[in-house]
């Protein structure tokens, strides 16, 4: 069927609802018609059609259009609950309420919201996990807060997804680009979003070839670190790992200060993350297949440098795991060091990064994982509940999973070569739309980019060994905006909610996630008082 759909903003009530006028994009209030079709396996695929008639699909970028939109419905949308009325963060995220929110039935009907064409100088290829914070002062209030349109954080390069590129930062409601970053970093590698020097706002951190750089909300450079880095597809994560107010960076094995000193190194590695595994008020890094404390002393190591890290409380037991992802499969290590799966289920699961999230509404956690050729959700006894085919064979991406709809029952998302999948709690694709990567940790991200109360989902394209690619950045919601409220931030590629307040801060003491929400690498709904857990 086709739906016809008029941009508006502002038609709900909900804190931060933008002023439309101080956008730049000059198509802001066009007439933008979205088709959604029935997909082979009887899930929908969005497509959309531009203002001036043409497909927005893989048929080539310029430099310099306007985005694709289509913000709002006809004014008189049905929507889930509220988002709270304070342009600050009102909860440490350590004790979550329920989550009270209920998409009305039938409210999965996906629709492409917004695309970014590229950048200038035919940068047009996005590789790494889009990031999301607030960085511009959107309503003119003189302060960066809540209130103001989430922005979206890429780095797009040009003719290659390896190399240097600059990133972007774009308006999250419209895709308008906010600014580029004239100094040139590095891809692949994974940035990270947060609050370095206390003064309220994100700052971005990324890599050139040889070395970190630090930049501000706006766009100047903080800092450039002396230390060199080998950048290759690393991933960055901010942590205060004593506790003592002081954010740390963790980089390819390596962790630095907030001024981007080196402070030690360990086994370098692709992705990392940090965790309070012994309970002593410290976090312990967990990079390289092993666990260091905050001053670098190796407190165990896994069999296998090589693998991805992820922290849950995988047998309810009220301690935390280490699940560990490498090219032999599952590796599950307990909090002191204790290895009870070695290399398990390489059919389903090899060497990409996992999504875990309760999938089904049982309250326990499941695992979504990927191989070349299929993406599963697995029990953590390793038996799967379902999987299914996928195209991956160039890369490792990773995926990440949210409850739209508010029903107990999360839904899995992969984006393989050529497609972004989200499916149901049986395996069966609810949303096919095309993107193009030759893929690398990358994954989709779902939060709520417009400040408008409903989750959205956001996936990167570049060029893949030669085919030209769908657009760098795409934003898809619900055509009714019925998803119910997700958080407004992603900010670093390890991203488990309670690494991060909602304004880009970082915890001093990070919540246990494993004690309340129990996911990794999946986005958390939010009411009224700030993040909630979903039933189950």
């Amino acid at each position: 069927m086709r739906l016809a759909y008029v941009a508006t903003v502002c038609i709900f009530s909900f804190a931060g609802c933008g002023d439309p006028t101080a956008s730049s994009n000059t198509s802001f209030g066009t007439e933008v018609t979205s088709e959604t079709t029935m997909g082979a396996s009887g899930g929908t695929q969005a497509a959309t059609t531009r203002a001036d008639g043409t497909t927005a699909a893989a048929s080539g970028h310029s430099t310099g259009v306007a985005p694709i939109f289509d913000v709002g419905a006809n004014g008189e949308t049905e929507t889930t609950g509220g988002i709270g009325m304070s342009c600050k963060v009102g909860d440490d995220i350590d004790a979550p309420q329920p989550c009270v929110d209920v998409a009305p039935p039938d409210s999965f009907e996906p629709a492409v919201q917004w695309q970014w064409l590229g950048g200038a100088n035919g940068q047009s290829d996005v590789l790494a996990t889009p990031l999301v914070a607030n960085l511009t002062d959107d309503n003119g209030d003189g302060a960066i807060d809540l209130c103001d349109i989430p922005d979206v954080v890429v780095i797009a390069t040009a003719g290659s997804a390896v190399g240097p590129g600059n990133i972007y930062v774009l308006d999250g409601a419209t895709g308008t680009e906010h600014f580029r970053i004239e100094t040139q970093v590095y891809t692949p590698h994974y940035p990270a979003l947060g609050d370095l020097d206390g003064d309220g706002v994100p700052e971005i951190v990324a890599a050139t070839l040889t070395n970190l750089i630090a930049f501000r909300h706006d766009g100047t450079v903080l800092w450039h670190s002396t230390d060199t880095v080998t950048t290759a597809s690393n991933a960055i994560s901010l942590a205060d790992l004593e506790a003592d107010g002081d954010v740390e960076i963790i980089f390819d094995g390596a962790v630095f200060d907030h001024n981007g000193v080196r402070q030690w190194a360990g086994v370098t590695s692709f992705l990392n993350t940090a965790a309070d595994l012994d309970d002593d008020g410290d976090l312990e890094v967990i990079t390289g297949g092993s666990a260091y404390d905050p001053e670098g002393n190796l407190l165990w190591s896994s069999p296998d440098e090589s693998a991805h890290p992820h922290v849950a409380d995988l047998d309810l037991d009220g301690q935390p795991e280490v699940l560990f992802v490498s090219l032999s499969g599952i590796t599950v290590v307990q909090h002191d060091g204790t290895v009870t799966v070695t290399d398990a289920v390489p059919n389903l699961s090899r060497w990409r990064p996992a999504a875990i999230h309760d999938m089904d509404g049982d309250g326990a956690p499941e695992i979504a994982i990927g191989a070349a050729d299929s993406y599963s959700v697995i029990e953590t006894d390793l038996s799967a509940n379902w999987t299914a085919t996928v195209a991956d064979n160039t890369g490792y991406a990773a995926g990440t999973a949210f409850d739209f709809l508010g029903d107990g029952s999360a839904e899995a998302m992969y984006a393989d070569e050529s497609t972004l999948f989200v499916f149901d709690d049986a395996g069966n694709p609810l949303l096919t739309t095309p993107r193009t990567s030759w893929t690398q940790w990358e994954n989709p991200i779902v939060v709520d980019v417009d400040n408008d109360g409903s989750a959205e989902i956001v996936v990167v394209s570049n060029g893949s060994y030669g085919i030209e690619g769908s657009p760098p950045v795409q934003v898809i919601r619900d055509v009714e905006d019925r998803w119910i409220p997700a958080r407004r931030i992603w900010n670093q590629h390890g991203y488990h909610v309670t690494n991060v307040r909602e304004d880009g801060t970082i915890p001093t003491v990070q919540p246990k996630n494993w004690l309340t929400l129990n996911t990794f690498r999946t986005q958390a709904q939010i009411g009224v008082d700030g993040v909630c857990e979903p039933a189950g």
